[in-house]
């Protein structure tokens, strides 16, 4: 597409909507009385969703729809899907073909099937008779279709791919390593359809619980205008500042990520706006496409919603969600820190003009963020102490905490009909106001309520993530109705019912967006869910994790660069969400594995994050990379251009998935709150030294030296332990036959590190695991060593392994290891912990070798500033 002036938009308001439609929620708009039957659809999906996720939902709805659920979830994506998406570029666009009507209803049917014939699949234990295996099949073609059309062909190649290695990986001409043995159409069909393993497993389970209830609180939350509120406010604190439309299109688009799952979606919405004005203050259109582009996907990352992932991990970790998010929180905050520093440097090198002629500071603005963000957190945790008293107190404590909400929701929202509503801007205008955030931050203080309740109920009270979202767009949909009326009796103005039925009327569309954006999602996690069956059924994980250990060699960073590029590959032609549940089923286990093999013990969060990680890079990376696609229609830039631009934007986002495999103190697994500031102020130097070093831009330009010394530094600050073990390591080795009387001397609650060797279970082949085992308080080293589920014996100067006993801390550990076969299980390294001194020390020499660094560049930026 030709770029047009400077100032203008590439694209109309009419084509924006397009874009968005066409790229998220299907591109057939509808009119008549056959028309209303999607919208009408659409409310019933929310509507349902809402009451399953209720603590009412036992008393509303039957026990045989709860069940099912999932097919149920199903069923309403896939008609909404043939309803919303055309086959074809050359289809109509304006009204539903009857082979859709068809085809969707058709395959509605084949979703409820298992609620249809429930009682017949029970009886049969799950095993698809004939009838079932034909039922199934055809299921699973219209499922694919569906994906076709909401998700493009990518998503769709992959998952037959997969399905045709379960029934073709026992050819010839399928490679030898990853051979099986086939299996019958019937008993894919069961496996796929009618048990939970294939489409109706996790991922379909966590789509229909949680994520659909985020993403409709995102949609709410926007049509109540929260969405321009946010981005004014972003616009009013940063606007006036060097690369101001840049800083503000990195802390809109965070602002938005927070609640939405799409990037392409984030792109659009913010860009439409943030665009054309770094454009103007002279950001090319690549650049300016690339900002929108690293903010938009990298909200992604950003609890609570993390693009869905966050919902998927608790269930395939294992652990709660506040501890998923809590994980995720520091690398998701400093990215953003980075990003905002990189537009920062680029406005520094490039000598840009401010808009406006209002002077600004950035250390107050900052500050005054940092004020705002730490005072909204402070109110989510002081809130649980007069929570507290009133459940305590009050026996109807439900109702009077629900009316003190609406007491506060009426009094900041007669706050903002003091002031008129904000109304969106116009980029392209000749003169462009900026607003003053003095004059409108209270015009949707009320917007924040349910963003509070939704972090309380989540983070304090630790409600199922369900529920708590549930409560927030219930709210949600009280301020949807009633903001209009009661601003009009506010204000004195008006028809009270017609604001009343405009209100009503945002509740209607809220609701259809929400189940509207939700169409591509329900498809991709049941399409992965093809992907998962398949893993499942044939068990080409462990041959997964075979093949990356030979191609790799064992080498650690070889092969956790082998996963970030499958991640990246895969990632380009799924959503972030089916990619992640794709990669994370085959790749997830191998490295922890390896890990292991390798002598580091990899959390399971940190590899879950990892790749998820990687997936949402597919979205800016070229060729594919479908968000820099969006951005460039924005701008009128060259799309290829523009998504190298956004990687390179983006390298912190690559950076971080291997610093905290490396360094988990990064994802706050394990570390005290004063160990967590510590680390939190560490990273975030260390994020902003990086991101110096790859701009080649600190004080002024760097040299090469000066940059490669930045990195450095950055690497120092990030991973101090690996300085630190060099100089003073944290284990010594003995011999393990001389484990038990070195125990001793041990004090409980230390950490010792094992290598155990020993045959794999399922291949006979000899392997190492590294464990790390925390000591308990048993008098004796043998009595520890068993308090540890190990029984020992010493046989020719060999630590020998009996099976762990079940139930401690090390048979899970070790199921992997054969204790039957002929060669012996055995305890091969033995290290116990010796004193080192605090990793921090390392920060010392590393401040000292930044401020040389800024020593030599001031000096240099004076004497560049004289000659000029």
């Amino acid at each position: 597409m030709p770029e047009k002036a400077a100032g203008t938009s590439a694209l109309s308001e009419e084509e924006f909507q397009e874009l968005v439609a066409s790229s998220d929620t299907g591109a057939r708009k509808f009119s008549g009385s056959l028309g209303m039957l999607f919208p009408v659809t659409a409310i019933a999906w929310s509507v349902f969703q809402l009451i399953l996720a209720s603590p009412f939902s036992n008393y509303i709805l039957a026990g045989s729809l709860i069940n099912n659920s999932r097919q149920v979830h199903l069923a309403f994506a896939i008609f909404l899907a043939f309803m919303a998406y055309p086959a074809l570029k050359s289809s109509p666009r304006n009204h539903v073909p009857i082979q859709d009507w068809f085809i969707g209803l058709f395959g509605s049917f084949m979703a409820l099937y298992g609620f249809f014939f429930y009682e017949k699949i029970v009886i049969a234990g799950g095993v698809a008779d004939e009838a079932d295996k034909w039922f199934a099949f055809f299921g699973i073609i219209v499922l694919l279709e569906g994906a076709r059309r909401a998700l493009g062909p990518p998503m769709v190649v992959v998952a037959t791919v997969f399905l045709a290695y379960v029934f073709f990986g026992s050819a010839d001409w399928v490679p030898e390593v990853i051979q099986w043995k086939g299996a019958s159409l019937k008993k894919a069909m069961s496996h796929m359809w009618i048990t939970s393993e294939g489409v109706f497993g996790i991922a379909l389970g966590v789509s229909t619980k949680f994520v659909f209830l985020f993403v409709l609180f995102g949609a709410l939350l926007d049509k109540a205008g929260a969405g321009n509120y946010f981005i004014k406010m972003a616009f009013g604190a940063l606007g006036h500042l060097r690369g101001g439309p840049a800083k503000a299109a990195v802390v809109g688009s965070a602002a938005t990520g927070l609640i939405s799952g799409s990037s392409i979606a984030n792109v659009v919405t913010t860009g439409t706006f943030t665009i054309p004005l770094m454009k103007r203050v002279g950001f090319t259109s690549e650049q300016a496409g690339s900002v929108e582009v690293a903010s938009s996907v990298n909200g992604q990352i950003m609890p609570p919603v993390m693009g869905a992932a966050a919902f998927l991990m608790v269930e395939y970790v294992g652990i709660s969600y506040v501890e998923v998010i809590t994980h995720a929180f520091l690398p998701a905050v400093i990215s953003y820190i980075a990003l905002f520093y990189i537009v920062h440097l680029e406005a520094l090198k490039r000598n840009l003009p401010t808009l406006g002629n209002r002077v600004v500071s950035i250390g107050r603005t900052i500050g005054g963020m940092a004020a705002f963000f730490g005072g909204f957190a402070l109110l989510c945790y002081v809130l649980q102490y007069p929570v507290g008293w009133i459940t305590g107190m009050l026996p109807a404590s439900g109702l009077f905490l629900s009316a003190a909400i609406f007491l506060a929701y009426v009094g900041l929202l007669w706050l903002a009909a003091q002031a008129p509503d904000l109304e969106p801007d116009d980029p392209n205008a000749q003169v462009v106001e900026l607003p003053v955030v003095t004059d409108i931050y209270k015009t949707g203080l009320y917007y924040l309520l349910p963003i509070v309740v939704l972090v309380y109920l989540l983070m304090i009270e630790q409600k199922s993530p369900g529920l708590s979202a549930f409560w927030a767009s219930a709210l949600l949909l009280t301020i949807l109705v009633t903001q209009r009326p009661l601003k009009a009796f506010f204000r004195g103005e008006g028809d009270a019912y017609a604001a009343f039925r405009s209100g009503v009327q945002d509740l209607g569309g809220g609701l259809m967006d929400g189940a509207r954006n939700m169409i591509g999602i329900g498809l991709a996690t049941a399409t992965a869910g093809i992907i998962v069956g398949t893993i499942t059924l044939t068990g080409v994980g462990q041959v997964m994790a075979e093949l990356v250990e030979f191609l790799s060699g064992g080498n650690l960073l070889l092969m956790l660069a082998m996963v970030a590029l499958l991640s990246l590959v895969l990632g380009m032609g799924l959503p972030t969400t089916a990619n992640y549940i794709v990669v994370s089923s085959l790749m997830a286990g191998v490295v922890v594995e390896l890990g292991a093999q390798s002598g580091l013990v990899v959390p399971l969060i940190a590899v879950h994050l990892f790749v998820f990680y990687f997936g949402i890079m597919a979205d800016v990376t070229p060729p594919v990379g479908v968000a820099s696609f969006a951005a460039a229609a924005v701008s009128g830039g060259d799309p290829i251009r523009t998504g190298f631009t956004a990687f390179f934007y983006s390298l912190r986002t690559v950076a971080l998935p291997f610093l905290f495999i490396l360094n988990t103190d990064l994802l706050l697994i394990d570390v005290t709150w004063v160990q967590g500031i510590i680390i939190f102020a560490a990273a975030t130097v260390g994020i902003l030294v990086f991101t110096a070093g790859t701009m080649g831009y600190f004080m002024t330009r760097n040299r090469i030296h000066e940059s490669v010394l930045l990195i450095l530094i950055a690497f120092a600050f990030f991973r101090p332990d690996f300085f630190m073990d060099r100089l003073q390591p944290p284990f010594r080795s003995l011999a393990p036959t001389e484990l038990a009387a070195a125990l001793e001397e041990v004090d409980p609650g230390s950490t010792i590190r094992m290598v155990v060797s020993g045959p794999d279970f399922d291949t006979g082949k000899a392997k190492d695991i590294t464990i790390d085992v925390e000591l308990g308080d048993e008098p004796g080293g043998a009595a520890r060593l068993e308090g540890m589920g190990l029984v020992v014996a010493e046989e020719n100067g060999v630590l020998l392994l009996d099976e762990p006993l079940f139930g401690t801390p090390l048979a899970n550990k070790l199921a992997e290891l054969d204790f039957y076969a002929d060669d012996a299980v055995h305890v091969s390294v033995a290290k116990l912990p010796q004193y080192q001194l605090p990793a921090e020390l390392v920060y010392f020499p590393a401040m000292l070798l930044l401020g040389l660094v800024m020593m030599l560049q001031k000096s240099r930026r004076k004497r560049e500033e004289t000659a000029a």
